[in-house]
């Protein structure tokens, strides 16, 4: 982590422009998890206490680069002032006249969340006038993203174009130390869990953990295109057509590394309902597919586990969204959380959301906040949204 952090900047009665990642899941216009608006707090908190005036921005959902009443952050505001039990105003743009009125008549102490930058389709082109006009919204600008570092937007990298500093804040600083740490100098054994469906979207992480861990354990989905390419028959499991001679080069090279479930829990259909059968991972019954890991497979992860000093697990095991295809996942979860000499991260998106629902989540060392933004990282790929910001 060789960025300047918040720490090292004096804002006192200055504009803070804080780049926080705000995409929460929503229901009927309330919020309906507000992890990733809680990750923010010790930031926001903490320029508030140094005596600056913050103003936040952050995307919410896919709305097309126009703006669409689905997709407003009213209710992110909402919450937000009920966290800090502060007044939050919204505003109802991000840029322009009445945004830079407001903005600029604001005190320290005051909070002000700007409406979705993806309401604008210059913030995903990372335009630079677009960029221009939200930096002049600061005098100092710290990225909390993490979740939306991956990606070189306005708000997330075009900004540090124009506006100095440009600094992280403790999410994103924690983010880059655990993760960094993992890496760069992980106490050894070093254990990664990969899961969730595609093999594809993980290729590259696979291939640089291959280098990097002493083993590697498969569940998911993606396991099923190992073992088609070990010559199993499936059934009607989930395969990646397109992944299997992939698969097959990397078991060719990394056998000693890579663990694979050696039973599996069957169905007939992808339902929550469905009976479920129990079998070796070579006797899949024609018509069955594989939705979770088996008992077997369980005890054999936990095993492997037992000794980690750092884990990094990223995809669950199974469909844990069905209770009857859900132990697989909630078994990984108990077995890291009863690691107590071990680092253990959890690489956001589905494996975060398993370990909250697993009631295990503060038995974890650290959940990152970006499933995308993890994933990439662990790829070994540089974030334009960190790579932007002064170093130390």
């Amino acid at each position: 982590m060789n960025k300047k952090t918040v720490k090292g900047i004096d804002v006192k009665g200055k504009r803070a422009l804080v780049r926080v990642d705000f995409n929460v899941p929503m229901e009927d216009g309330a919020v309906t998890d507000d992890r990733r608006i809680r990750a923010a707090l010790p930031t926001i908190k903490y320029l508030l206490d140094q005596g600056a005036g913050v103003v936040l921005m952050s995307h919410l959902g896919r709305p097309g680069g126009r703006p669409d009443p689905e997709f407003k952050l009213d209710a992110v505001g909402a919450r937000l002032s009920e966290l800090l039990d502060k007044p939050v105003k919204k505003l109802d743009d991000c840029v322009g006249p009445e945004v830079e009125a407001v903005v600029k008549a604001m005190q320290s102490g005051d909070v002000t969340l700007l409406e979705n930058t993806r309401f604008h389709k210059e913030e995903k082109k990372n335009n630079p006038a677009f960029a221009a006009q939200l930096a002049a919204l600061g005098e100092v600008y710290v990225n909390d993203a993490f979740g939306s570092a991956h990606r070189a937007h306005a708000s997330t990298a075009g900004v540090a174009d124009t506006l100095r500093p440009a600094v992280a804040g403790f999410l994103l600083e924690k983010e880059l130390e655990y993760l960094g740490g993992a890496l760069a100098n992980p106490a050894q054994p070093f254990l990664a869990i990969m899961g969730g469906a595609k093999i594809s979207d993980k290729i590259s992480v696979i291939e640089n953990l291959l280098t990097r861990v002493d083993a590697l354990l498969i569940g998911g989905g993606m396991a099923n295109t190992f073992f088609v390419a070990q010559g199993l028959d499936v059934g009607v499991s989930l395969v990646e057509a397109d992944a299997i001679k992939t698969a097959k080069q990397l078991l060719d090279k990394h056998a000693d590394k890579l663990i694979l479930p050696v039973d599996c829990t069957v169905a007939a259909e992808f339902n929550a309902e469905a009976e479920a059968e129990v079998v070796p991972v070579d006797e899949v019954p024609a018509g069955r597919m594989i939705l979770d890991i088996g008992p077997a497979t369980i005890a054999h992860f936990a095993n492997r586990l037992a000794a980690a000093k750092t884990v990094v697990w990223n995809g669950p095991m199974g469909v844990f969204e069905f209770p009857r295809f859900a132990e697989g996942t909630f078994a990984v979860a108990r077995a890291l959380s009863g690691l107590k000499e071990a680092v253990t991260i959890i690489g956001g998106g589905d494996s975060a959301a398993a370990a909250e629902q697993s009631g295990l989540a503060d038995k974890m060392s650290h959940i990152s906040t970006g499933g995308g933004a993890s994933l990439e990282f662990l790829e070994g790929k540089t974030l334009p949204g960190v790579a932007a910001l002064d170093d130390r």
